[in-house]
């Protein structure tokens, strides 16, 4: 005799078989709710749309690894510290997570076809031994560029491995008074050094610092390397915070003009910094606000 089994009986089940076979993160997936479906046009720009992990701190790395596939999402950038899983707590994504720790996060990232093309923001010192083994971590997890606040000091170090290993560096603003806070300051420690060397270009910090984010982009021409792309409800600190892309002060559509003008073709990692615990309705505005924009200016 045939048994028909209720769908949602059926989806219970298979969902508690696959937790009990360690796959956790791959039920979860499958009955995420499909929030936004990429950006499809910005990638006809070759700009590549994903997260900052840092945005579902709350969260381990593959649950974020997961929200973001459930935004149609396919890049994230790691941070140094947080969770690997729910199953594995005491394990922090870092340089120092063993051989098999990073094969089983490539089997995540690969079984959620999300890639890891970003790490930060980390330390990077006046030391080469230190910065080697960073960009021997990048290396192995096929990481493009990581993001940093180095002292002025380690750049020189830091330039040597970047031509020596093929991977950016990218200096990262956060706001005053952070070493980077002032883009400017990013122009001097990158004048006469390698292309691998740049900014990552935090919108919100900026407006954090007072710093209009269209002036700063106009004036990093040639030096972008990557973003944490944000919009806030203000300027300043004071009552601050993030909101979906186009609602707030930053303009995000002239940002994207400019920035399509200068002809980058970088990472945008969206960081959003609020409503923490359910911020996907809101970031899922956001992807769809910039596709919305990308596809305007691809002329679709």
């Amino acid at each position: 005799m045939r048994y028909l089994i209720p769908r949602r009986r059926f989806l219970r089940t298979t969902g508690a078989l696959a937790l009990g076979t360690g796959l956790a993160g791959w039920s979860r997936s499958l009955r995420a709710e499909q929030l936004a479906h990429g950006a499809p046009h910005a990638e006809k720009l070759g700009w590549r749309l994903g997260c900052q992990a840092y945005t579902f701190n709350r969260f381990s790395f593959y649950e974020a690894v997961d929200k973001i596939a459930s935004l149609g999402l396919r890049y994230v950038e790691m941070y140094p510290g947080q969770r690997l899983s729910p199953e594995q707590p005491d394990v922090k994504t870092n340089e120092s997570m063993t051989p098999a720790v990073r094969r089983e996060l490539k089997q995540k990232l690969a079984g959620a076809d999300v890639h890891l093309v970003c790490y930060g923001v980390c330390g990077l010192p006046n030391d080469e031994g230190a910065c080697r083994k960073t960009f021997e971590f990048a290396k192995d997890m096929g990481i493009e560029t990581i993001v940093s606040e180095p002292p002025f000091e380690a750049l020189g170090v830091i330039e040597k491995l970047c031509d020596e290993f093929e991977i950016n560096v990218a200096l990262h603003n956060h706001p005053e008074p952070s070493r980077y806070w002032n883009f400017q300051t990013v122009l001097d420690q990158c004048q006469g050094r390698t292309q691998r060397i740049g900014a990552c270009a935090d919108t919100g910090h900026w407006m954090r610092s007072g710093i209009n984010p269209l002036d700063a982009i106009k004036k990093l021409e040639g030096r972008i390397i990557s973003f944490h792309f944000k919009d806030l409800n203000k300027y300043g600190r004071q009552g601050a915070h993030d909101v979906p892309w186009g609602t707030g002060e930053a303009n995000v559509a002239a940002l994207l003009e400019e920035i399509h003008r200068q002809g980058i073709k970088a990472v945008f990692s969206i960081e959003y910094e609020h409503n923490w615990e359910n911020s996907l309705p809101e970031i899922a505005e956001c992807v769809k606000y910039f596709d919305k924009i990308a596809a305007r200016l691809a002329g679709a």
